[in-house]
């Protein structure tokens, strides 16, 4: 929001500096992002009149002017401006004066001169030279009536300055000038000067049929027929320089009239060309298949979502965005319709991003603008157009018709006074709490302690007792609340031990040498379709860029990304996790605080590993990472945890080295070699193994158990049977587990490792051999051979049995 400070000035005037009052909107919440000059520095220029022009004895091309500039002395000065003319009232820098730098970066400084022979004692002024703007078609003419002798600086207010406030979303109150004047009034205690309007009564009978379809899209409807305007009128100086200072271009009178209310007043309202209207006016939603030309010259198609106004033939407006080209106004347009309306901020909010543009009038509605006093606004842009284009005589006036449809309830909210006592930190009383809400304009009724506020119309930020409550700190000063240490109770939470912290895994990956990443959770529709065989992501109605168009519903292609990307910057050797949600359909999903309905939203650990092992030297021979090191690192992180590895296809992965990881009986992630259809489309070198896991799996652990420790030797045993080559080694370690759990006399193995796997000479072609390492302990005794023989026996017979496995 950016407006004059000489405009805030003439509604709330207090008695402060630019620099107090820019640092109390600042402390109040309204930040004051920048505060500059609204012209550059120069002196000794005034306001000019031409009296006499001849023509240079020795130029074809420059003037010889006599010009009053309120001393009693005309002056002669040398002019080449191609408007010059008598009787022209002009900015003038006389003999001394200091004129901004020009493109050497030197101040300009005038001097008594001659040019081509003819003695000049000034300057007639352009905007440019004045820095004021970049207009270099000629001097800058100033008004018939400007006081010849002013000082061009105070006649033209020069000495403004511009502030811009970064505001909240919350404060839409604050986007017009009235708004911010509502607030230093309430903050200073300065009475509130309204803008005046003269109301012009109506002259016509003519009404415009409007009938408004969709009460969830306009809660009110107002708008009045104007005839006789006259178009071309020349916007006045004033208006064109608060809408300048206000970071607005001035177009034409009527667009310029009704750009200022919206400044002023924070009113957005419409004009369309009434001889382009084709019947009455229907506000309704849009229809698949429609489409409109905007007044930017964008044609947009609409549908359902979209609210409009059309007329009996087509489209003519979107609804609280901006108006349709076909029914703008022009110099020649001679009949108006004023529209003002109250939109629903929920059926404006995200329609203009959807079109990948943002208004003035759509910034303001989808915030909430105030629905009570659209008649008093229609009068003031009435009277403004009266004024300025035409005149009480030729300008004829409609009555307002004004439909109220479907308007917001304002429910009292409570406060009370011990709440905000705790809250603030400051031992506030009932007075100083009336006493801010009264200067705030905000209607309550109190009883002892508790205050039942009523929010105005103009303000949709005020819904729970903590709105009220930062309304009491932000007037009473943050500045004035004393900064003190906090006064609690300090216990010591011990968190639980079967719980561990996301905090705790990325600690734990980050050990193991890989670097997190922070991605988007935006990614390519073609990521969903490669790495998770996603035909149907979740879309995003407005994406942040075409690339960013679907929510991600797994970490891989993010991770492929970020290798590709350290690839192109010669990085060799890329091991990258990412910890985040991703985004999966789920009918089952109630709406709650931290969930949508429809979506389930799990955190997902995701790691990629590339190129060598470990950083290249000396120690150890260079080679690349392969399945079974990443199957090494997911089984670090679940320990104490045993996971199974099944064998398993998963559309991004390498079909004949991927699996699925098993915890507890649940599948929870899987793990795998790049698919090399996808390594090829990547333009990856070598494939990355991946894996991705569910953090909630990884979260829960086992509390450690006191188990004894045997005081005698273990006895390792080597087991090396002939299998079929489908059985997988996880099937045989799985039997093996199974007959431990199941036959007392193998209780006393303690792990089973594979140590060797062999195809060849002396097997069939479908056979292979496992070799197997059995490690078996007693906690009592020192094992006899006969309980080592018995566990190994049932052991391989449970093998046999189950794979027809037999001894090498």
């Amino acid at each position: 929001m950016q407006f004059s400070e000489n405009w805030l000035r003439t509604m709330v005037n207090p008695k402060m500096t630019s620099d107090e009052l820019s640092h109390l909107l600042t402390m109040s919440g309204l930040e004051v992002e920048e505060v500059e000059p609204v012209a550059p520095p120069f002196n000794n220029v005034v306001v000019a009149e031409i009296r006499e022009i001849v023509k240079h004895p020795d130029a074809d091309r420059l003037n010889v002017c006599q010009v009053d500039v309120g001393t009693g002395t005309l002056l002669n000065i040398v002019c080449g401006a191609p408007n010059v003319r008598v009787g022209m009232r002009v900015p003038c820098a006389t003999a001394g004066a200091v004129l901004p730098p020009g493109a050497d970066g030197k101040p300009f400084v005038i001097k008594v001169g001659k040019l081509r022979g003819v003695e000049s004692q000034g300057m007639l002024c352009s905007a440019r030279e004045l820095k004021l703007s970049e207009d270099h078609g000629g001097l800058m003419e100033l008004p018939s009536d400007a006081p010849v002798g002013q000082n061009f600086r105070d006649y033209y207010e020069l000495n403004d300055l511009k502030f811009t406030i970064k505001l909240t979303p919350n404060k839409a109150d604050c986007l017009s000038v009235l708004g911010v004047a509502r607030e230093v009034s309430a903050l200073t205690g300065t009475p509130l000067q309204m803008p005046a309007t003269d109301v012009v009564a109506p002259s016509l009978q003519e009404v415009l049929p409007v009938t408004v379809s969709a009460p969830d899209l306009c809660g009110r409807f107002c708008g009045r027929v104007i005839r006789g305007v006259n178009a071309k009128a020349p916007t006045p100086d004033w208006m064109k320089q608060r809408l300048e200072r206000s970071g607005q271009r001035p177009i034409s009178a009527l667009v310029d009239i009704s750009n200022y209310v919206m400044l002023e007043l924070g009113r957005p309202s419409h004009v369309f060309d009434l001889d382009k209207i084709h019947g009455g006016l229907n506000v309704r939603w849009g229809k698949a298949g429609e489409s409109l030309k905007l007044l930017n010259g964008n044609t947009v198609e609409v549908d359902e979502w979209v609210g409009v106004i059309a007329d009996e033939k087509e489209i003519e407006s979107l609804a609280g965005i901006m108006g349709g080209d076909s029914t703008s106004v022009s110099l020649d347009t001679q009949n108006i319709y004023l529209e003002a309306a109250f939109w629903w901020p929920q059926a404006i909010q995200g329609r203009g991003r959807r079109f990948n543009f943002s208004t003035d009038a759509g910034h303001r509605f989808e915030r909430g603008v105030d629905f009570e006093n659209i008649v008093e606004h229609i009068e003031r842009i009435s009277a403004l157009i009266v004024e300025i284009c035409g005149g009480r005589e030729q300008v004829k006036l409609g009555p307002v018709n004004d439909q109220i449809i479907n308007l917001p309830q304002r429910l009292p909210v409570k406060l009370r006074t011990a709440r905000a006592q705790k809250v603030i930190g400051v031992p506030l009383t009932d007075e100083v709490i009336a006493d801010i809400f009264k200067r705030l304009g905000l209607q309550f009724t109190q009883q002892t302690g508790e205050f039942l506020v009523t929010p105005p119309s103009y303000r949709f930020d005020i819904e729970i007792e903590e709105d009220l409550i930062e309304e009491v700190a932000r007037v009473y000063g943050f500045e004035n609340i004393p900064a003190l240490p906090p006064v609690a109770a300090n216990a010591m939470l011990i968190a639980p031990e079967n719980q561990r912290s996301l905090f705790d895994l990325r600690a734990l990956v980050a050990d193991m040498d890989y670097q997190e990443v922070v991605n988007y959770s935006f990614v390519e529709e073609a990521w969903e379709k490669d790495f998770a065989g996603n035909d149907q992501p979740v879309k995003l109605l407005n994406p942040i860029a075409s690339q960013m168009s679907v929510m991600r519903t797994n970490l891989i292609g993010s991770l492929v990304a970020n290798a590709r990307y350290n690839l192109n910057r010669k990085v060799s050797r890329i091991r990258v996790f990412e910890i985040g949600a991703v985004y999966l359909p789920d009918s089952s999903v109630q709406d709650g605080p931290l969930e949508v309905a429809g979506y389930r939203q799990p955190k997902h650990l995701t790691g990629l590993a590339y190129g060598p092992v470990v950083e290249e030297q000396w120690g150890v021979a260079t080679r690349n990472v392969d399945f079974f090191d990443v199957k090494a690192d997911v089984e670090a992180l679940f320990a104490p945890k045993v996971v199974r590895f099944i064998k398993n296809e998963h559309v991004a992965l390498h079909p004949g080295r991927s699996a699925s990881i098993e915890c507890d009986g649940n599948i929870v992630g899987f793990i795998g070699e790049l698919h090399p259809r996808l390594q090829q489309k990547y333009d990856l070198p070598l494939a990355p193994v991946v894996f991705e896991i569910n953090t909630a799996a990884l979260q829960s652990v086992n509390v450690p158990v006191y188990q004894e420790i045997s005081k005698f030797q273990a006895v390792k045993r080597d087991l090396a049977l002939v299998v079929k080559q489908s059985v997988s080694v996880q099937e045989m370690i799985d039997v093996f587990n199974a007959e431990v759990s199941r036959n007392e006399a193998c209780k006393i193995v303690q792990a089973i490792v594979l140590f060797d796997e062999y195809r060849g000479k002396g097997l069939e072609a479908d056979e292979k051999s496992l070799a197997f390492r059995f490690s078996l302990q007693d906690t009592q005794a020192t094992l006899q051979d006969d309980k080592v023989e018995a566990a190994m026996t049932a052991l391989t017979q449970a093998a046999g049995l189950k794979f027809a496995a037999k001894l090498r």
